[in-house]
């Protein structure tokens, strides 16, 4: 694809939501969580993301739907809700070729057996990607996290096809009410929800059990770059863990991380410091954060390597080709 700027990278942004405008305006997305989406914002769709791309120099969008929605559908209408989105999915990359990817939504996979079929139909019908999951599912004392036994089919089927993952935290409110109108869930919780599952993965033993599932952590992990070693000093030395705290550590260590809503120097120094270069990815978090939002990130990711071309090509898009290679021959996702 051609740029404006020839010396910007064409991006392939791994965090860029489908968000038909009926999911929008029914509350799917999580009406309880604070969130607001302006009124200019609401109407998404493919023709919206594809315009928005090119403004950012974006080449390839992996969408995905965030979080659990299933838990908010009617019970009849649970069953085939991810079916439908993917398959609305996959039709946008094919009228948009080369444009779009896919990471399939998945039943909630508490529910093994569908979830199970799904990613079958997502992986050899519509030629996904990867899946995308949220950290926990369920609320209170039914809540399961990704490392609870229940999981562990998806996972062996995930090992098995060296599946690529993009783990989204939840919008699970804490148990307290928001401190303001201005520091909703997305903001105040879900960061930490993304570090909480990365943790359980890590702390249970998944993350080392299934070595070959790749998992993108969004929101560069939210914040587990900072609590990382917490987690691994305290586990190891007083709750009796049966990994070492350098076990621990290396195996948050092969997580990969995408900058969106997180692509600023503090963080951006963090991560250099806690993973490889080649575990870094760009995302934008579009539409669920504004052009303006995504544009901000996107600048400062862009100044903080402008000294450092060859870094700035791997998180733009030489990482992403290693994750995904077909991205590199600018074929669509469809077998």
């Amino acid at each position: 694809m051609t740029h404006d700027n020839a010396t910007t990278p064409g991006r392939i942004d791994f965090h860029h939501h489908f968000m038909p405008s009926s999911m929008l305006t029914s509350g799917l997305f999580g009406d309880t969580s604070g969130w607001k989406f302006k009124e200019d914002e609401s109407a998404w769709s493919p023709q919206v993301s594809v315009d928005f791309m090119d403004r950012l120099q974006i080449d390839t969008a992996i969408l995905s739907v965030p979080n659990d929605i299933e838990s908010r559908l009617p019970e009849n209408k649970r069953h085939h809700f991810a079916r439908e989105v993917n398959t609305l999915s996959r039709q946008a990359a094919d009228d948009h070729p080369g444009r779009f990817g896919l990471f399939a939504h998945l039943p909630t996979p508490t529910d093994t057996d569908a979830a199970l079929e799904e990613l079958t139909y997502a992986f050899d019908v519509l030629g996904a990607d990867g899946i995308t999951l949220t950290n926990v599912y369920g609320t209170g004392d039914q809540a399961r996290s990704l490392g609870d036994p229940i999981f562990e089919p998806l996972w062996a089927e995930l090992d098995r096809r060296n599946a690529l993952v993009f783990l989204h935290g939840e919008q699970t409110p804490g148990s307290n009410r928001a401190p303001s109108r201005f520091l909703p869930t997305p903001i105040s919780e879900t960061p930490n929800e993304t570090y909480k599952g990365a943790a359980d993965l890590v702390t249970s033993g998944r993350k080392r059990q299934y070595p070959n599932v790749r998992i993108v952590l969004s929101h560069s992990g939210g914040s587990t770059p900072y609590l990382a070693a917490r987690v691994a000093a305290l586990c190891a030395f007083h709750l009796d863990c049966e990994l070492t705290a350098d076990e621990i550590l290396e195996d948050f260590r092969t997580f990969y991380y995408e900058t969106a809503l997180s692509g600023f120097e503090t963080n951006l120094v963090a991560l250099e410091n806690f993973v490889a270069p080649d575990h870094i990815l760009f995302g934008t978090d579009f539409p669920a954060a504004n052009p303006r939002t995504a544009s901000w990130f996107t600048d400062n990711v862009d100044i903080y390597f402008a000294d450092r071309p060859t870094m700035l090509a791997q998180v733009m898009h030489d990482n992403a080709y290693s994750l995904l290679p077909r991205l590199t021959a600018g074929t669509p996702t469809h077998p």
